[in-house]
């Protein structure tokens, strides 16, 4: 499995993800989408959105993000 086969990730956020050094689905649930984000804020060259955030959450949960956003 790939990252863009979690549920709201596609290929960019798979690109962004990979330039920072997370490279699978399993290297992502074990540094949470927090630490994550952090990571992609600190390391990368674009500034990652709070939807992308969202994104994380709902990829590991194996929820919409949507829903994470609501709450």
């Amino acid at each position: 499995m790939r990252l863009r086969d979690l549920q709201g990730l596609g290929p960019k956020s798979e690109q962004q993800l990979m330039a920072v050094g997370i490279t699978s689905p399993e290297q992502l649930r074990e540094i949470g989408p927090i630490r994550a984000y952090l990571t992609l804020v600190n390391e990368s060259a674009t500034r990652p959105s709070l939807n992308f955030l969202y994104a994380l959450v709902g990829a590991v949960e194996g929820r919409c993000w949507t829903d994470i956003a609501r709450t």
